[in-house]
């Protein structure tokens, strides 16, 4: 189960993140209820202990609670109680950053609007001497008007793995273009394996990748649209185009962030996260191989959208400094539960560059080639792309993919949306 999963064009954490979480959910009002997972006690002065509550979603990989409640006990210096929301976190949480008795310390996805409602603090105090560590997109994402307000906890890169026995059978090389990935999978279908699969919904997970592997982005860097160009447009075609060859999965059963397709032999290629891995080696043992999404054409790149989760402090936080303080020693200082974090659970990419250098299970295989994709053609999220954007942006793919819809007229649509969006927040 993944980590997380992007806001362009997504199904499932439309779901959890890029939907915004948080603040997107600003409106909602609706008291947390009695369990707050904050100790009942204040504190941080005077010599005793503050007492900081930290808030988690509900990971699916097995020993990930375990490991968090350790990690909390571990900590000397204040209190540290977690709480472990399984559900509707992004509700859960929006409300109690609303609220006095919300988390000191939460995980989530920034958006622009976290900082206008003051729901979150600066934490360049506490990255000052490893900013230079860390990947610029992933400082980027979690950065506003030259601040940066959350520590990454774990990078997830979404890529597309394929069985190399599959395509060495075929004669078929990896593809390169979207081209290759459209005729790859025509080649490989047959009556009883499909080309690829990319979702139940036939593709949108992919509309972000297309933007940037055809040298477009969502947004520009001055929070302009950066979906608009002609090889964007191209691009959305070409994924209608892979899902009316009917070479495409549908009716899987599970959806693209799940392994099943993949491991049951039930298609030969799947867009998913690096979270998957461990899975498809249990299945496939070597017979995995992986590319990023591929490239428009000669004059454009592939691309690697590298999601993941963050960790913040909030601004209605009583120990604000001593929330700060334990942020730092758990996801800056202690190395080895930063390691553990990343994998020894699930699958996924420690967000210190030292760290993923030198960590063993990802320095050979079909693990140390994603983490080299990420590195090479990773792109992270815009903090000023809003819910009300994605939308607009999932509904142009579902248009486009599905419908066959002109790629341009929807464009023209989406566009609008992002604009007003982009009016609301910078005048």
């Amino acid at each position: 189960m993944p980590a997380h999963v992007p806001n362009a064009g997504l199904t499932r954490r439309d779901l959890l993140k890029r939907t915004g979480g948080l603040a997107a959910l600003a409106a909602f009002t609706a008291a947390c209820g009695g369990n707050t997972g904050r100790p009942s006690s204040g504190g941080g002065s005077g010599g005793t202990k503050a007492n900081l509550s930290q808030w988690y979603h509900q990971y699916g990989e097995t020993g990930t609670q375990q490991a968090a409640t350790r990690y909390a006990k571990a900590y000397t210096d204040s209190n540290v109680s977690v709480q472990w929301t399984p559900g509707d976190y992004d509700a859960k949480l929006a409300s109690g950053l609303l609220s006095s008795k919300g988390p000191d310390v939460f995980e989530g996805h920034f958006n622009i609007a976290m900082v206008k409602s003051n729901q979150v603090v600066a934490l360049d105090d506490i990255m000052a001497d490893v900013k230079d560590d860390f990947q610029p997109g992933d400082l980027a994402t979690n950065t506003l008007d030259g601040k940066i307000y959350g520590v990454r906890m774990i990078i997830d890169p979404q890529v597309i793995y394929y069985r190399k026995s599959l395509l060495d059978k075929a004669g078929i090389k990896p593809p390169e273009t979207i081209d290759d990935l459209i005729s790859a999978a025509k080649e490989l279908t047959t009556n009883k394996v499909k080309g690829i699969f990319v979702g139940n919904d036939g593709g949108n997970v992919m509309g972000g990748p297309a933007v940037y592997a055809s040298g477009g982005t969502l947004l520009t860097d001055d929070n302009k649209p950066g979906f608009t160009g002609d090889s964007t447009a191209q691009a959305f075609g070409k994924l209608h185009e892979l899902y009316a060859s009917k070479s495409v999965l549908l009716g899987a059963p599970t959806d693209w962030w799940d392994p099943t397709a993949i491991n049951q032999g039930l298609v030969a290629m799947q867009f998913i996260g690096m979270w998957a891995v461990p899975g498809m080696q249990k299945a496939l043992g070597d017979d995995i191989g992986v590319i990023p999404f591929p490239k428009l054409d000669a004059q454009s790149k592939p691309a690697v959208y590298s999601g993941g989760w963050t960790q913040f402090v909030s601004a209605k936080s009583p120990n604000v400094d001593a929330a700060k303080k334990f942020v730092k020693w758990l996801w800056i200082d202690k190395e080895d539960y930063q390691e553990d974090w990343s994998l020894s659970y699930g699958f996924h990419i420690p967000p210190r560059k030292s760290l993923a250098a030198k960590a063993s299970k990802l320095q050979s295989g079909v693990a140390a080639d994603t983490v080299k994709l990420t590195q090479d053609h990773g792109y992270t999220d815009n903090p000023a792309w809003t819910p009300k954007m994605g939308t607009a942006f999932t509904d142009l793919l579902t248009n486009v993919i599905k419908k066959g819809a002109d790629p341009a007229a929807e464009i023209a649509k989406a566009e609008k949306t992002v604009n007003a969006e982009l009016q609301r927040l910078f005048g």
